[in-house]
């Protein structure tokens, strides 16, 4: 397991609820620690993908009963973790050291959230999510040979969108980005009007500066409003942090227009911006963000992420950063 004293403490997504009613018994990487993700009843657990009896993985196993049986031995663990049965010695009670390793779960917003340590913190707010104006829909999940903070940063930056998204999300005759603030507080980063030049600003084809909030949440979880009187449009991005540079994005976007919109085209259109984000994340050197403000050139326009730098750092984060 990778050691971080921030983010073992910390909530990350590592599978959808549709995902594991598909294929009930998942193995998923997080932290540098393999896990096996299962469904008992209503609850939703996750262990440490170890049978205590010989290291098989659990997650080659499957549910009987409301027990995780092991493929090697059929041992088999109750929801509590314990091992209940060993069939080899059926009239034995299994000993207490028979015990898998259990972690802290939470299904929220249609993601299953996992923490290695007991959290300080809830998983992150998505304030559209009850909101019954707006349509939520998620994307991914999006795997990148990048580290998770090297991909918050670049959800954060804006400058990049009329050249790795011209015609989208920016042009690159109107590259230029205005004055704004960035600030930390007791929340993450905070940065607000934030404004940049979009062909189609709004939804009416029509080109117009475009204003948003960005919120960095938790270290890797990040927020961002498009501000309108009108059409209003949000993103949830969450990574799970598989290694130092294995990641996979989730990305919730809410939307209180454009609900005649085919669910899949908007999809469609979400996974085009980020095969154009994908291979310029996965270039970047160093691979680690560096916290260090002297190692990169930074302008006014980097505010949102010198802020982002600077709370990481005074967090103590270890992981994904240089």
């Amino acid at each position: 397991m990778i050691r971080d004293p921030v983010l073992s403490q910390e909530w990350h997504p590592v599978t959808s609820v549709a995902q594991l009613a598909q294929t009930p018994v998942l193995r998923v990487r997080l932290l540098g620690e393999d896990l096996v993700i299962w469904r008992c009843g209503e609850h939703v657990l996750a262990w440490q993908d170890l049978c205590l009896h010989r290291g098989a993985r659990l997650s080659l196993g499957w549910i009987h009963d409301g027990r995780l049986v092991c493929p090697y031995h059929g041992w088999e663990y109750d929801a509590s973790g314990q091992c209940a049965y060993i069939p080899a010695h059926p009239e034995q009670t299994p000993p207490p050291k028979a015990h898998a390793r259990t972690f802290f779960t939470q299904v929220r917003y249609g993601l299953v959230w996992v923490a290695l340590e007991e959290p300080p913190h809830n998983v992150p707010s998505f304030p559209e999510w009850d909101d019954p104006a707006f349509r939520k829909i998620l994307c991914g999940p999006y795997a990148v040979k990048a580290s998770g903070p090297r991909i918050v940063e670049n959800f954060l930056d804006v400058a990049h969108f009329p050249f790795v998204h011209g015609g989208i999300l920016g042009d690159p005759s109107r590259p230029e980005i205005s004055d704004y603030e960035a600030e930390i507080t007791d929340e993450g980063v905070v940065a607000r009007r934030v404004r940049v030049y979009q062909p189609n600003g709004y939804g009416d084809g029509r080109g117009a500066e475009v204003e948003y909030t960005y919120k960095v949440l938790r270290p890797l979880t990040a927020y961002l409003l498009k501000e309108s009187e009108g059409p209003r449009f949000s993103i949830l991005l969450a990574i799970t942090p598989h290694d130092t540079t294995e990641s996979t994005v989730w990305m919730w976007m809410a939307m209180n227009y454009g609900h005649d919109i085919p669910e899949a085209d908007l999809i469609a259109w979400q996974d085009r911006i980020f095969a154009q984000d994908r291979p310029i994340v996965e270039s970047q050197r160093p691979e680690l963000l560096p916290l260090d403000l002297q190692a990169e050139l930074h302008l006014r326009s980097d505010r949102t992420a010198i802020a982002y730098r600077r709370w990481l750092r005074q967090l103590g984060l270890t992981f994904g950063v240089a």
